[in-house]
């Protein structure tokens, strides 16, 4: 890890206060090594950018590891980019992917300890990553060509080896934090808690805006040790306040099945681990601390900590599971707990572009095509935490909707009015309702990784996040095999995958989406017939004028009965929009259908959905062609 722990490298440097001249220049600087931080850190490095990573604690991967999450959720079907990468170094520690399905909350459990250790051999083979553990920002400075940022060192830091203040310059600065404390303190607008259904068009959103966030939890990593290990009755503590939990003697009446074993089984960690993180008179806790400053954060925490404790104390002694006790070899902390808690939500900030649950609901009857912008994809529900939630005004009713997968803009991460600027993890442009699905592992990862590759070229380029073209992005990610949109039809690494991905990021052909019991789901149906005006249709979509009348008329000369598409009729299409001959389209068309399909076809074979799509990536290639701004609307040439 030399190459990565920065706690000693900027010895010349002198400290602020100390009134330094010297300042150590940087292409990106992210704040926060979480989820999402960790992977722009990684993927900016791999993008050919000088990096640094500023994280107050030890650790890398955030809520995955540091707030001891150790259970993803969602897009086990998407599997892409660094979530793939990851996913990949998971199943070698353990054994293959079965070895990850230990619990029934999610399909993919490990150690906490594992997955800070995967990330950070992750970061040390990336010779342009630099990272400072035990250091938080001070004071940020704009200046003409990006910001100056103090980095001064963390009394929470667990560790003896931080160095003191530096001072660092950054072309990008990235807002990584667990609750957006950078984008605050440099002046980017936000909202905090649930917005109204008249400003976000969200009929699922209550009528009025309110500062009600979802509750946070202090996970525990619990090992069984074998033999009793009891813990001293916590302050406060009564039976009553987790009774109910799961069904046993004390709460005869539960309306829920779960007995105490089958509540453990559900954070079952390989070996003698589980993670403990229980929303149902569990250890959730609720306070909105987003807007305090660090001691009255702190004070709130502690009593956050302690309800976790309580909660260990009742599993201990109501429920009779007294060999399991904090496991001292998890984290590096004094009391055996994560270095913070889960938070579900954070600020969020008021970004170029916003996503609501319309856009996921129906991406093609928005005013903007955001569809065709995307750079992460979720396919988990929308998942709200707010059972400790007590205030003098009853919860707004919360019938959120059941969601097909999406993919999720690239214009979330970038501030309406600070340039030179990206905010990622939870704070991005989504509404609260969104954020229900948008916070969870795998789409926060995803994030990071595009945010990586943002920041690189922005800064490569010398213009400004919103600068950067949107494609040039994209096609970074799928040369990364990384997903834009959440398509089932065919997986990263397959001979049509980047096709299917490039022609529905252009609206030509529309990808389906579905809910399917838990499992949200969106199809190209690439196996289906085409349709031809269906085709038609979206060739006009995205083309306009182009394809005229004139052009249309062709079909009707060919084969005016036919319901479906057919090489000769895709040909023409083709060969009128890029201005070459229709025979020599024709025979180019038959040689791509048998090179990727092995297939051999005739003038008048019946193409299916995903051979028009090869064909028109192959032949128009439109994603290539024409840049879409952050709207979706297709740039002029």
């Amino acid at each position: 890890m030399q190459n990565t722990v920065k706690a000693a490298l900027m010895s010349g440097v002198v400290c602020m206060a100390l009134g330094c001249s010297e300042v150590e220049n940087y292409d990106v600087v992210i704040v926060g090594g979480s989820t999402s931080g960790t992977a722009a850190a990684i993927q900016a490095a791999r993008s050919g950018a000088k990096v640094l990573l500023l994280e107050e604690y030890q650790w890398l991967g955030g809520m995955l590891t540091a707030a001891g999450v150790s259970a993803t959720d969602g897009c086990y079907n998407l599997r892409g980019g660094l979530w793939a990468e990851f996913r990949d170094s998971l199943e070698a520690r353990y054994g293959g992917p079965e070895a990850l399905k230990t619990g029934w909350v999610s399909n993919v459990l490990f150690s906490p300890a594992v997955g800070n250790e995967i990330f950070r051999n992750m970061a040390s083979r990336e010779k342009n990553l630099e990272i400072l553990f035990g250091h938080v920002p001070g004071m940020i400075e704009k200046t003409g060509s990006g910001w100056i940022v103090e980095a001064l060192p963390a009394s929470s830091s667990y560790s003896s080896e931080v160095s003191g203040p530096v001072r660092v310059a950054a072309r990008i600065l990235v807002d990584a934090t667990e609750l957006g404390d950078v984008a605050k303190a440099v002046g980017i607008p936000y909202r905090i808690g649930m917005d109204s259904r008249y400003e976000t068009g969200e009929e699922c959103a209550p009528e009025e805006a309110n500062g009600i966030v979802q509750d946070m939890t202090y996970v525990m990593t619990l090992k069984d040790f074998g033999h009793p290990v009891p813990i001293p009755e916590p302050d406060g503590y009564t039976r009553d306040e987790f009774a109910c939990c799961c069904l046993n003697e004390l709460c005869p009446q539960s309306s829920y099945d779960w007995t105490p074993a089958w509540m453990m089984k559900y954070g079952k960690i390989s070996g003698d681990r589980y993670m403990i993180n229980w929303p149902l008179h569990g250890n959730d806790f609720y306070s909105n601390i987003i807007d305090m400053d660090r001691p009255q954060r702190d004070s709130v925490l502690d009593v956050a900590r302690q309800k976790s404790i309580r909660f260990l104390y009742f599993l201990q002694n109501e429920l009779g599971f007294e060999t399991l006790g904090l496991a001292e070899d998890e984290y590096p902390t004094a009391d055996r707990m994560p270095f913070y808690p889960y938070y579900r939500e954070s600020r969020r900030i008021k970004g170029k572009v916003t996503f609501t649950v319309n856009d996921i609901l129906d991406p093609y009857g928005q005013d903007d095509r955001l569809y065709r912008t995307c750079v992460a994809v979720g396919d988990y529900p929308v998942d709200q935490h707010h059972n400790e939630y007590v205030g003098i005004d009853p919860l707004p009713e919360l019938h959120f909707p059941m969601i097909p997968s999406y993919g999720l803009p690239l214009g979330v991460m970038i501030p309406e009015r600070c340039e030179d600027f990206l905010v990622i993890e939870k704070s991005i442009s989504v509404t609260n309702v969104v954020n229900g699905t948008t916070r969870l592992q795998p789409v926060v990862l995803q994030m990071g990784q595009a945010a990586g590759i943002l920041a690189a070229m922005a800064s490569a380029e010398g213009c400004t996040p919103s600068e950067v073209s949107v494609r040039k992005v994209q096609q970074a990610l799928l040369d990364a095999g990384a997903y834009l949109l959440p398509l089932l039809d065919a997986a990263p690494g397959s001979d049509v995958f980047e096709s299917y991905q490039k022609v529905a990021s252009t609206g030509i052909l529309k990808y389906y989406g579905r809910h399917q019991d838990w499992a949200n789901q969106s199809w190209l149906d690439a196996d289906r017939e085409m349709d031809k005006d269906e085709l038609l249709s979206g060739l006009r979509e995205f083309y306009g004028d182009a394809v005229s009348d004139d052009v249309s008329s062709i079909f009707n000369e060919m084969n005016p009965e036919g319901e479906y598409a057919d090489p000769e009729y895709v040909s023409a299409l083709c060969a009128s929009l890029s201005g070459r001959p229709s025979d020599v389209v024709l025979s180019e068309s038959i040689s791509i259908l048998e090179d990727v399909f092995g297939r051999k076809c005739d003038k008048a074979s019946i193409l299916t959905r995903g051979e028009c799509a090869v064909l028109i990536d192959r032949i128009l290639d439109p994603f290539g062609s024409f840049d879409v701004t952050l709207d979706g609307d297709i740039c002029p040439q």
